[in-house]
């Protein structure tokens, strides 16, 4: 393949030059609407995947398919900023509008339980973007010295640094080769579970799941299926075929099950486990100070004479020209991320002290087997609290000790 050519879905050879010809959904339903009739079904998807597949760029081996969610960040983020730094309503406006924006979009794709990288893309863009604002507008006004540039650069570095970390693998349960093939059959009988040498208990006669889903708890799963001789109970998935360790859950966005979960997060993409909790924290941790820095450094600058939290609200000259107004309106925008992100970081710091996953305090509530504590910001379930050091001393220490074998592994 030349650098503009590449196979597409149907596995037929394609070119980029070529990419707005020869769409017959496209065709026939522009036919349809000029002679008012109706679409045939499903006929909106199949334009929409055509689209998708064919919105490519030139690389050395074939032609690199883009995924669309990276694209909107990356343009709509600068044109709103922009648009909100021209005048104070259009600022309010925009800035309150984006936060219910983001929720109704991720609502939307979690209820059709879709992986989409329009979050980390948000994410990372919004971090190069205000950084780049920052060494733009505020620097060149001098009053920044070049100490303090150096060290929001280095918290930026050691953010990124802790966010690749937290990309990395959670924690995946490896599935067993011989039943990936059948992964999505039933569960497996009875004397099939009960000959195993580790006590573990035979699935029910039934066969069946309880058919719910909560919190990434994939549909058609055996709670509670087996326990060792010391006590730890172990749950069988029916999905990937396997008997999943204590604290262990199944992520259906993912589609695997994950050591220790405590969520997926649409802003790395990726789950929250065992191996990678402790990334995940220390990200959110560097991200909350390099963020609250970079605010106190831009207003010290626009607004001078007044301390951070007075100017924030109370800024007179902040419109007076539009390099000051812009880098006000980014102030903003950081300030409804970083409130975001702190209360994320809160809820995450208060789980941990009462060593609970977000998983278990969502199915503690489903199942009314837990206490609100602290004004309900977190749920003790009492199974795995051994007081704020044990737990904090337990949740440093994951991932330094091997993985547990799997039942497939012993039997």
């Amino acid at each position: 393949l030349c650098c503009c050519e590449y196979v597409d879905r149907r596995g037929e050879r394609s070119h980029l030059a070529a990419c707005c010809c020869d769409c017959q959904d496209l065709d026939q339903s522009c036919e349809r609407w000029l002679t008012c009739r109706s679409l045939p079904p499903g006929a909106l998807e199949r334009i929409a995947d055509t689209v998708a597949d064919r919105v490519r760029v030139p690389w050395f081996a074939g032609a690199v398919k883009i995924n669309l969610s990276l694209v909107p960040p990356l343009l709509l983020l600068p044109v709103f900023l922009h648009v909100a730094a021209l005048h104070f309503l259009l600022g309010l406006v925009i800035l309150t509008s984006l936060p219910a924006v983001l929720l109704w979009y991720y609502y939307l794709t979690h209820r059709r339980k879709e992986r989409t990288l329009f979050f980390l893309s948000l994410g990372l863009f919004s971090l190069g973007y205000m950084y780049y604002v920052f060494l733009q507008e505020v620097v060149p006004r001098g009053h920044v010295g070049y100490s303090q540039v150096v060290a929001l650069t280095c918290g930026l570095i050691l953010m990124l640094a802790a966010l690749s970390r937290a990309k990395k693998d959670p924690g995946y349960l490896p599935i067993p080769p011989s039943n990936e093939k059948s992964s999505h059959q039933g569960l497996p009988n009875k004397s099939s579970v009960r000959g195993s040498s580790n006590g573990f208990h035979g699935v029910s006669a039934s066969g069946t799941a309880s058919g719910r889903a909560v919190n990434g708890e994939a549909k058609g799963y055996s709670r509670v299926s087996a326990e060792e001789p010391e006590g730890v109970k172990r749950d069988w998935c029916a999905k990937c075929q396997l008997v999943r360790p204590a604290r262990a859950g199944h992520c259906r966005l993912c589609g695997r099950c994950v050591r220790r979960l405590d969520h997926h997060c649409v802003w790395i993409n990726s789950c929250v486990g065992e191996q990678n909790h402790q990334a995940f924290i220390l990200a959110l941790s560097f991200f909350m100070l390099t963020s609250v820095y970079g605010i106190t450094l831009t207003l010290h600058t626009v607004c001078r004479g007044r301390t951070p939290f007075v100017a924030l609200f109370y800024c007179p000259g902040a419109y007076s020209d539009y390099s000051s107004a812009l880098s006000f309106t980014c102030v903003w925008y950081c300030a409804i991320v970083t409130a975001g992100m702190g209360y994320i970081l809160l809820i995450q710091l208060l789980n941990i002290s009462y060593n609970v996953t977000e998983r278990e305090a969502r199915l503690a509530l489903r199942d009314n087997t837990g206490r609100r504590l602290l004004g309900g910001l977190v749920i003790d379930t009492g199974q795995y609290n051994r007081g704020f050091l044990c737990n904090w001393g337990h949740f440093l220490s994951l991932g330094s000790s091997p993985p547990q074998r799997s039942a497939e592994d012993i039997v």
